[in-house]
């Protein structure tokens, strides 16, 4: 087990939402009722969590990546700063409308704004005149708070983790439409079945999320310890110092017939010496000459 419902109750993962806002599609999770307050199963938690953490490490393993997904304010910044640690793309900003569907328009705009970076980073942006400049530099304003987190992505995801499906439901329907499994926290308000692995919990909690997304986080850090050691079979990598003293295996052979190789000045001397053409002209005005006289 990956956690105990101990450390989940010490977290407030178990406080659900009032009982007038409970999702009937919830009551296998749902522990009681109390106060007005649905109380999720902890137990069936701890389930869903060792689940969704075998789910990513093994896919992490395999080679491909996961999407981070969180743009409510209470999960903003632990976003970034989880999947900035293990290096995964995220988006914690604003969800951008057809992110998964039109993905090729992203790619371009992508390929737009890093252009745009470039020309900033090399000083081009300041040679232009005063009003294009300030134009693009509004557009790459709105474009870092759409791209910030993706700006490495080169193909869809392995899988999404979300949280909270109810707030996220854009990027919810679009994995859904292209096939992309989703990891997500899922409050009692909201919908289980929308997704592949539900996490029933306290997805407004600040400790909550934190607690669930570090144990998950682990789960993606034993994939990608897995992805090295099976990219590695058979061959260790290389240092840098390493390859400096790396002596060639082939030598260039020293049976050149010198013979038959010119001289390098005499190269140079027979490039300067005047075109047949010219020479045959003046034999011919030579000629022509003799015969007038």
């Amino acid at each position: 087990m990956k956690t105990s419902p101990k450390e989940l109750f010490e977290a407030g993962v178990h406080v659900g939402h009032r009982q007038k806002r409970w999702n009937p599609k919830t009551r296998p999770y749902i522990y009681d009722h109390r106060g007005g307050i649905s109380i999720i199963n902890l137990e069936k938690t701890c389930e869903q969590i060792d689940r969704a953490w075998d789910f990513m490490s093994n896919l992490i393993a395999s080679g491909q990546d996961i999407w981070f997904v969180g743009t409510k304010k209470q999960a903003r910044d632990i976003i970034k700063e989880g999947a900035g640690a293990v290096e995964m793309p995220f988006c914690a900003n604003r969800w951008l409308g057809g992110t998964l569907t039109n993905f090729q328009t992203i790619e371009r705009s992508l390929l737009k704004y890093k252009k745009f970076l470039k020309m900033e980073e090399e000083g081009e942006l300041a040679k232009l005149p005063k009003k294009e400049g300030a134009s693009i530099k509004r557009v790459m304003n709105k474009m870092h708070n759409n791209f910030e987190g993706m700006m490495k992505i080169k193909s869809l995801p392995g899988a999404l983790f979300i949280i909270d499906v109810k707030y996220e439901y854009i990027a919810v329907a679009e994995a859904t439409r292209v096939g992309v499994p989703v990891v997500a926290m899922v409050d009692t308000n909201s919908d289980p079945t929308t997704v592949e692995y539900p996490i029933l919990s306290n997805d407004d909690s600040v400790k909550s999320i934190r607690l669930i997304l570090g144990i998950l986080l682990e789960g993606v850090q034993d994939g990608l310890s897995k992805r090295m050691v099976k990219h590695g079979e058979g061959k260790r990598l290389i240092t840098k110092d390493e390859l400096v003293k790396i002596e060639p295996d082939v030598t260039i052979g020293v049976d050149i017939d010198t013979e038959s190789v010119g001289d390098p000045e005499e190269g140079e001397k027979s490039a300067t010496k005047p075109k047949r053409k010219r020479a045959a002209k003046k034999t011919i005005t030579e000629e022509t000459e003799e015969k007038a006289e």
